[in-house]
């Protein structure tokens, strides 16, 4: 079962902050937590992600990039 989603972003990210936006909706009613964090405060975050942010992370495998997978969030949440 997931318990919390990563969001690797930046300040100042549209794709981001819309991105941050939906997944909350998406899991609205589940005990899920979401850290976000800002790929520009560890550099080997920004050689890993450069510009290719929001990413979003569950349990250390990448749901999506740009923007988010809302079919497969909640069949993560559901467990599948």
């Amino acid at each position: 079962m997931i318990e919390t989603f990563v969001v690797f972003s930046r300040r100042g990210c549209h794709l981001c902050d819309v991105l941050i936006d939906e997944l909350r909706h998406a899991i609205a009613g589940h005990p899920v937590d979401v850290t976000v964090i800002d790929v520009d405060s560890d550099p080997a975050l920004v050689a890993r992600y450069g510009a290719r942010v929001p990413v979003l992370v569950a349990d250390d495998e990448e749901v999506c990039h740009f923007r988010l997978a809302r079919d497969r969030v909640i069949a993560l949440l559901a467990g599948d």
